[in-house]
């Protein structure tokens, strides 16, 4: 086999947007196999014809199982409405699949189709292989549009329904429940194929090894191939099995393929960066062209280098890219919040489902830039996202729900368009004049007769249009967002995924915890400590293991790397807020257990799962590292590492980060922008984090820079008990003084004054002379000036050394990166 081709599939397998790719040679026999006609289509037309004039029949099923299945269907109460055509007169379904019994939204909408639908697991595959009969597996979730036209017409298809029944046993996964299951069929999916997306189709052995596969089919198109892969498993058997064989073999031996171990340079970063800006659109902002995705690994990249390393063209490029998404229809100008990315190049039009992830990191992204520049569109989008989720997405116990539908009424983004008929009537005169053209309505529309809103002009320019403050701007388009919120919320809501996954909790909680600290919002942190209690009630087991879902009071499927790799993220972001250790030794818990069930002691790197039964044939799937939709399991993993290697005194926390870097440094090096967020948490590793908190002597001693007026600044400092640093101006030669400094040469900014406190005179076991330290809680006051400074964060540095009555720690000098007061 070509190695390179299949080196290609796996960069494919690492972008957001599904790419055409050459089929590999292997696999062009079966795919001409299945697209010969075989069967005559006066045939196919028959068989369709006369499955639609009857009842659909599933297979027999035990008494145990009828009355499990009824009674999950009496439990969801009268206010239950099932997801179907097919319906008795009094409203029923007329067809109850094992799918009622799942904790998925997703899988419930399936409950009803005349498909009679196994859930991903050792039953469906015991039952293929008893009764020889291929599986077809779909994958896809409950946000889907794609995923719904497929449902609505292949699934509710009673003539599609009776051929899958006959001939096949069908297996429905949820992606976000199971992304190992999803990754794995989604390399082979794209072998085939060329491209991959949802809905994703596949058909495989009762092994589980897949031998065809696609994506969504028209009906026509997928009964037909249906009946043909019906036809060749009956009689050409053994030549699926070998093209089976085939594929499975290329899918063990990339999921079992060791990296070579190599040395990552500072360079990589740079480089990076500079292939990230080489990619983006400097007149709409992104990266690529449409459709366009927010990719927040490389936001959070390039934010990290334009303020480390003072970048202004990493800088430009963040502004040119936040400014038109958050001026675009792929924001909702409305209720706030993103849709998953944008099918234009201009951001105007959405694909209209909201996803947790997206608010998690981009409204983290919007604070960074907030804090780094002061724009204060940036802090109005980042705290409108993060209400939105507060307000919309957020369940009575505090967790948060996983996504919204892009669909209702039936129509894809229905619930989000406005007429200026509908502006006019929920607004006064003069407020909907102002709004038509604050939000680009017009009586055509801009899509579908109807309009997304967007801003064609920036809120800046536009109060400068008016001869208006930003602020008095502002506080005029919310209360027009409000009454058209009101006026929105008598719509029918798009559906709502109420499944609470961990790994997105914890992304919620990173961010929750950042804007408390970062906006000094307690809100915002006690909406984190919330979500972190419900997570660590409900999702935790007793022994520190981690389930992955939540949903209607249950909780299952075994919590996979990337949910602990998250949750333990958003636990030490809250120990960064809180200063309660209880925080930091429960991420400690997590990161361990994390390591003990996922490591790859032989090989190095991450498992993705615990293993799974289904899936051995093809191989144990890995977290190789490249960045999605969202950072990788292995990205997380390494922050959540360095993180605890500043915060504890434990050096095996770093040797473990960067046992990470020399198992994948060779492939960053080959395509350094798949690794946005894992490259950012390199640099913190090397160079310390970006941020006014920092932690020194193994994590005992926290500093706390704060801004009390505009030139004013205290670095509050907490020194354990049994511990001291020396005063700014010790008592003997050869001690290592405390001391604050500004480099006013490199930064701009200047320090006109520093005040230490008056410190404490004492004499300790280990020398008789006296010493001058400073002990418990110590704060140093400074004034700053900026008149020279382009950035708006004031770049301090803290000198130390920690010492106890037995040894002193090396001296260490740390920067505690401070955003300026803006208003």
């Amino acid at each position: 086999m070509n190695k390179q081709l299949v080196l290609s599939l796996v960069t494919v397998l690492s972008n957001s947007v599904p790419v055409k790719i050459m089929k590999l040679p292997l696999f062009i026999s079966v795919t001409l196999l299945f697209s010969s006609h075989l069967l005559a289509t006066e045939s196919v037309e028959s068989s369709q014809n006369e499955a639609e004039s009857k009842t659909i029949s599933f297979a027999p099923r035990s008494e145990k199982l009828t009355r499990q299945i009824e009674q999950a269907l009496d439990s969801k109460g009268s206010a239950y409405q099932p997801r179907t055509e097919h319906l008795q007169k009094d409203g029923s379904p007329i067809y109850t699949n094992r799918l009622i019994l799942e904790d998925s939204p997703y899988l419930i909408q399936h409950a009803h189709n005349p498909v009679d639908w196994y859930p991903w697991g050792p039953e469906a595959f015991a039952v293929a292989k008893r009764e020889n009969k291929p599986i077809f597996l779909s994958i896809g979730y409950s946000t889907c549009h794609w995923c719904h036209v497929m449902e609505r017409e292949s699934f509710e298809s009673s003539r599609i329904a009776s051929i899958l029944n006959q001939n096949f046993i069908a297996i429905k996964v949820d992606r976000e429940r199971r992304p190992d299951v999803d990754k794995t069929y989604m390399q082979a999916v794209t072998m085939i194929a060329g491209n991959g997306g949802w809905p994703m189709s596949s058909f495989l052995t009762a092994e589980g090894k897949p031998f065809y596969g696609g994506t969504y089919f028209p009906p026509e198109v997928f009964a037909d191939l249906l009946l043909r892969v019906t036809d060749i498993w009956k009689n050409q058997q053994p030549r699926l099995f070998k093209q089976a064989q085939q594929i499975s073999d290329e899918l063990k031996r990339l999921n079992n393929q060791q990296a070579s171990a190599g040395q990552l340079s500072n360079n990589t970063v740079k480089y990076a960066t500079s292939r990230a800006i080489a990619t983006h659109d400097s007149l709409q902002g992104g990266f690529g062209q449409a459709p366009k995705f927010p990719q927040e690994p490389l936001l959070f990249l390039l934010l990290s280098e334009s303020e480390r390393n003072a970048d202004r063209e990493a800088l430009n490029t963040i502004e040119t890219t936040l400014d038109a998404m958050s001026q675009g229809g792929i924001y909702d100008q409305i209720g706030g919040g993103f849709h998953r990315y944008s099918t234009d190049n201009e951001w105007l039009v959405p694909h209209f489902e909201k996803m947790l992830y997206n608010q998690a990191h981009l409204g983290r992204v919007y604070l960074l830039a907030w804090r780094l520049t002061g724009k204060q569109t940036y802090k109005r989008v980042a705290t409108q996202t993060l209400d939105y989720v507060l307000r919309d997405m957020t369940s009575p116990e505090g967790a948060f729900y996983s996504a919204t539908d892009a669909d209702s009424e039936g129509e894809e983004g229905v619930f989000f368009l406005w007429t200026t008929e509908q502006i006019r009537h929920s607004l006064s005169k003069q407020d909907a004049e102002f709004a038509i053209e604050l939000f680009g309505i017009s009586e055509n529309g801009n899509f579908e007769s109807s309009n997304i809103l967007h801003l064609p002009t920036a809120l800046e320019q536009v109060a400068d249009q008016y001869h208006i403050s930003l602020d008095k701007l502002g506080s005029r388009i919310d209360r027009i967002r409000n009454q058209l919120y009101q006026a929105r919320e008598a719509r029918e809501h798009p559906l709502r995924d109420e499944k609470i996954l961990t790994a997105w909790n914890g992304m919620m909680i990173s961010t929750l915890a950042q804007a408390g600290m970062i906006l000094g919002e307690p809100r915002y942190t006690e909406a984190a400590l919330q979500a972190a209690e419900f997570i660590w009630d409900h999702n935790r087991l007793n022994h520190g293991e981690l389930y992955r879902v939540h949903l209607d009071g249950n909780s299952s499927i075994a919590a996979q790397q990337e949910d602990y790799a998250y949750f333990a993220e958003g636990l030490l972001h809250l120990y960064d807020v809180t200063g309660s250790k209880h925080w930091l030794n429960r991420a400690k818990e997590i990161a361990d257990n994390m390591s003990t069930l996922f490591w790859d002691d032989k090989a190095g790197g991450f498992y993705m799962n615990r293993g799974d039964e289904q899936l051995t044939s093809i191989g144990r799937p890995r977290d190789r590292g490249t960045d999605n939709a969202v950072p990788s399991g292995s990205s997380v993993a390494l922050r959540v590492l360095q993180m605890l290697n500043s915060r504890l005194a434990d050096f095996k926390y770093g040797e473990q980060a960067n046992a990470i870097l020399a198992v994948l440094a060779n492939a960053i090096k080959q395509r350094p922008t798949n690794y946005g967020y894992m490259l950012t948490g390199v640099t913190d590793l090397r160079n310390g984090e970006l941020s006014a908190q920092r932690y020194v002597a193994r994590g005992g001693v926290r500093a706390i820079a704060r801004q009390l007026t505009a030139q004013q600044v205290v670095i509050d400092l907490s020194i354990p008990p049994g511990w001291h640093i020396n005063s700014n101006q010790p008592l003997q030669k050869g001690l290592i003084p405390t001391t604050i400094s500004i480099d006013a040469a490199k930064t701009g900014w200047q320090m006109n004054k520093v005040s230490y406190p008056e410190s404490i005179t004492t004499t300790l076991g280990f020398q008789k002379e006296a010493l001058s330290l400073y002990q418990g809680k110590v704060q140093i006051h400074l004034e700053v000036d900026n008149r020279n400074a382009e950035s708006l964060v004031i770049p301090i540095e803290l000198g130390i050394q920690a010492c106890n009555d037995r040894i002193c720690l090396p001296p260490e000098k740390v920067a505690l990166r401070l955003p300026m007061m803006t208003n």
